[in-house]
């Protein structure tokens, strides 16, 4: 196994996390016809309480890891970061269990606050049961990314990229199997097929687990040394170290779980108070929750591709004191989101009814919903990114203070928001979207503006690439709602829909990236063009 470079290793990161989502949002169109709107409902009650745990257990933790592991390559404290490891493993497995625990035996408790006074729909029982079944799961995931950090640390990036997809892989053939064998062969009920599905998620992670061992074993002499004659007080800075690194990780990734959360909870309370329908009020919330959700993450995971490779290299600008060369990374990123996410969610946007349809089928409420929903990946995507830049460069403080405004600002204003929107005709649930929109403002806002008068940082490089791109944007805008007005209006069946959009898609792929050659080549420097040379030769 080779070492990864930066723009090499956010590449396989990107492309193995792409995938795998890829995977996630095709998985839900078997599913979605197997269990239907009220079992995706249920499904998304006790897939964001998991997060949620898991969040608490590991989330963080390979890029908390990985922070650490960099820093004590670069600065050649090779048993330190061996014991870092172990240690780490140690402490994970107890909060895994702690965490374990209370989502298993308060299930009762977390389903009767998501559900208790809704009427129609799934009852406490059956959220209850699919909760239970799902916390196995914190068990096993939080070994995975331990291991997974630590050799994103040493920049072997293949091995753990390739092994979230084979966690992805197992954890969907699990769910659509598992779903449809419990339904149509054993005439199972909804909620017992749905614990099966959520189950998933422990056996892709064992899998996942078994397979980076085997890796890591081929490289124990690069990655791992003696450890007998660590001195207590080096021991004590690493336990610093790993608390101090991993909380501010957990923030991060618990405040994108929460958001999701909040409007589990208050959507369904929102409606529900409004007067819709308990199918209404489930139907929505599935969308916002689950089915929306996976279509999104198709976006964010370009984000999250980009941080695992982009925190060790942060890291080791910042250790070496490098400030130029962090800025430099900073504003990379950002331009690459940008030119990568910005147009890609305006895509979906625009033809969210034919996306939504593709996937799901007709729905009064999906294309609504989804169409303003996937702009919130743009914002959601920088703020990933953003925030683990900034624990790169251990502003901590920073990092507690914008997400936490942001939060606070989310929950005040969904309800008084939603009935805002219900008094003025429009839609309650987009209450609750922009509430989201003004959160994430204020998360990116904060940190960009501290970090600029503060910090001398400079993002000229990315505000000059900024009005080439609207006007390509705005090219390809014009260019899909004539499209869309013209050739797909009439199409009805949904191959011939994804034929009609695929081919519109990577048209206006073709065009967009005409357009931004220069800048895009920039962006990726001759590195990948070198690397794909010696392929060719090869």
């Amino acid at each position: 196994m080779k070492k990864n470079e930066f723009i090499e290793g956010a590449l396989i990161a990107t492309i193995a996390i792409i995938i795998s989502k890829i995977l996630g949002v095709l998985y839900v169109i078997p599913f979605y016809k197997i269990i239907g709107e009220n079992g995706g409902s249920l499904y998304g009650y006790a897939y964001n309480i998991y997060n949620f745990f898991l969040i608490i257990s590991s989330a963080g933790i390979p890029l908390a890891i990985s922070k650490i592991t960099s820093e004590y390559n670069t600065l050649h404290k090779n048993k330190e970061k061996t014991y870092m490891f172990k240690y780490a493993k140690k402490i994970i497995f107890i909060f895994s269990i702690i965490c374990f625990l209370i989502c298993f035996l308060g299930a009762t408790f977390i389903a009767d606050s998501i559900v208790g006074n809704l009427e129609g729909g799934n009852t406490v029982s059956d959220v209850a049961f699919v909760i239970r079944c799902v916390s196995f799961a914190i068990l096993v995931v939080p070994i995975l990314s331990i291991s997974r950090g630590y050799m994103q640390g040493h920049r072997y990036i293949t091995a753990p990229s390739i092994g979230q997809v084979i966690e992805q892989l197992v954890r969907v053939l699990v769910i659509v199997v598992g779903s449809f064998l419990a339904i149509k062969i054993f005439n199972l009920s909804t909620v017992q097929a749905v614990g099966i599905a959520v189950f998933g998620a422990c056996a892709g992670a064992l899998v996942s687990y078994l397979y980076l061992l085997i890796k890591m074993h081929k490289v124990k002499d690069n990655i791992f040394v003696p450890v007998n004659d660590i001195p207590k007080k080096e021991k004590k800075e690493i336990f610093k170290k790993l608390i101090g690194y991993c909380i501010p990780f957990i923030i991060i990734n618990a405040a994108n779980s929460i958001y999701n959360t909040i409007d589990m909870i208050l959507v369904i309370n929102g409606l529900n108070k409004l007067g819709f329908a308990a199918a209404d009020v489930e139907t929505i919330s599935s969308i916002f929750t689950t089915w929306g959700s996976k279509l999104i993450s198709v976006v964010t995971a370009i984000a999250t591709g980009l941080v695992i490779s982009l925190i060790p290299s942060i890291v080791e600008a910042f250790t070496k004191k490098d400030m130029k060369e962090v800025n430099l990374e900073f504003n990379k990123t950002l331009q690459v989101l940008l030119y990568a996410i910005l147009p890609l969610s305006i895509f979906l946007s625009i033809f969210s009814k034919e996306v939504w349809t593709i996937f799901y089928g007709e729905s009064f409420y999906g294309p609504l919903i989804f169409k303003y929903t996937i702009l919130l990946a743009i914002m959601d995507s920088a703020y990933i990114m953003i925030c683990s830049a900034l624990q790169g460069l251990s502003k901590t403080k920073l990092i507690y203070i914008s997400v936490a405004c942001g939060l606070i600002t989310k929950t005040l204003l969904d309800i008084p928001l939603m009935y805002l929107f219900d008094y003025i005709g429009l839609e309650p649930f987009y209450g609750a979207i922009l509430a989201s929109a003004i959160g994430y403002t204020l998360s990116l806002g904060i940190p960009l503006t501290v970090l600029l008068k503060k910090y001398n940082f400079n993002y000229k490089q990315t505000l000059k690439s900024i009005p080439k791109l609207m006007f390509t944007i705005s090219i390809l805008v014009i260019l899909a709602i004539i499209i869309k007005n013209t050739l797909i209006t009439n199409i009805s069946s949904k191959i011939y829909l994804l034929l009609a959009l695929g081919i519109t898609g990577i048209i206006l792929m073709i065009i967009y990236y005409a357009l931004n050659y220069k800048l895009l080549n920039e962006l990726l420097g001759e590195r990948i063009l070198s690397k794909f040379k010696k392929l060719k030769k090869s």
